[in-house]
């Protein structure tokens, strides 16, 4: 219980496994403090990648006829974690991205989190080097896998990993697999995790897809009372804005503090983490809040857990716990906007984003303030 008190004192999500593929992400391009660039709508990825993403969803069905969903949030959230979308990069008309993008070498050292040797299965013709495997791209794929899914979409006949049009298709196909219904939660959890073994990896590809998708239809405001107007729109506006470990306050983002359970520090990140956000939300409000999740729980009407979700208004405090019911072990909050979603500071890894409600394990109820 002393361990778990330690992690509720400063929120975050509940740390996930090391797994790691042999998909390395690569850091490109402008980013903020703690290597997560800013964005979550269609406005922050280049033009030239946007178009190439629409347009894989329109080619995709071509080459596998059962495929259903694909969408162009999906790709988004991929090639946001995989390259920032080559940003920083020269995107030509033709959708050849020079400098091309390459992972790092997968020979064993432990550089980039590789940890296994992948042997070099192109002479280097894809990946520059015939000492071993790296991946490459926007989508970073492996030679290999690209040899088995990769197709032309810019009509040059040309399958090129390191063109935006090919890569998008590619991505499109691999991730369809033999006809997946993409709609389906859980089979576009099955898609991101045969792209990259890692449920930290899915976890944040999805909160990605669920930004962009969401990014169009912001929350409708209109009817909300003056207050929670406030404390939304406050909330809403740090988007973008990375998560921090023990990071924010009533004035803004702030540098974290050392260290997660996960290990991960954001005393170099200037950003918020869960109850740092609502804190900061609620002071625009004139409401002083207690720093961490569960002392917020304490805060206002408590709106149990058996009520369920339906229950929450917009503005009101939502919470998860490792055992609901039970408010001492609450490690996370967010702030509901309605419509199944809610404003969250995620965990290490993440920015701030519009998340369904579900995207947290253990529901803990609400707490009404306003």
């Amino acid at each position: 219980m002393v361990a778990l008190l330690m992690f509720a004192a400063v929120c975050c999500a509940a740390p996930v496994g090391n797994a790691i593929s042999a998909y390395v992400a690569l850091k490109t391009g402008a980013q903020d403090d703690g290597g997560i660039a800013e964005g979550g709508s269609a406005a922050d990825i280049p033009p030239r990648m946007l178009a190439a993403y629409k347009k894989a969803v329109q080619q995709v069905w071509k080459e596998v006829p059962k495929c259903q969903g694909m969408r162009w949030p999906i790709l988004a959230g991929i090639a946001k974690v995989e390259s920032n979308h080559a940003i920083g990069r020269n995107i030509a008309a033709g959708g050849d991205i020079r400098p091309k993008i390459y992972g790092v070498l997968l020979n064993g050292s432990g550089q980039g989190g590789n940890t296994t040797v992948v042997p070099d299965t192109d002479g280097g013709k894809w990946d520059g080097t015939s000492q071993g495997e790296r991946a490459v791209g926007p989508f970073q794929f492996l030679p290999s896998t690209w040899e088995s899914i990769g197709e032309d979409g810019n009509g040059d006949k040309v399958a090129d990993p390191h063109n935006a049009d090919d890569a998008a298709l590619g991505a499109a196909i691999y991730l369809c697999g033999n006809g997946r219904d993409l709609t389906k939660r859980a089979q576009l959890k099955a898609a991101i995790w045969q792209y990259n073994h890692s449920d930290e990896y899915v976890a944040n590809v999805l909160g990605w897809i669920d930004q962009y998708t969401a990014a169009a239809k912001d929350p409708a405001l209109k009817n909300v009372p003056g207050k929670v107007h406030t404390v939304i729109e406050a909330a809403l506006s740090q988007r973008g804005l990375p998560y921090s470990w023990g990071g924010g306050n009533t004035k803004g983002p702030s540098y974290g503090i050392c260290c997660s359970p996960s290990g991960k520090s954001g005393a170099g990140i200037k950003g918020f983490d869960c109850s740092g956000l609502t804190t900061y939300a609620y002071a625009k409000a004139g409401i002083s809040l207690p720093r961490t999740a569960a002392a917020q729980a304490d805060v206002g009407h408590r709106i149990p857990a058996s009520l369920g979700t339906g229950a929450l208004k917009p503005g009101d405090l939502v919470f998860y716990a490792y055992a609901p019911g039970h408010d001492l072990t609450i490690y996370h909050v967010g702030i509901y906007v309605g419509g199944g979603r809610m404003i969250n500071a995620a965990r290490p890894g993440t920015v701030v984003r519009l998340d369904p409600v579900g995207a947290m394990s253990g529901f803990a109820g609400g707490a009404r303030l306003l």
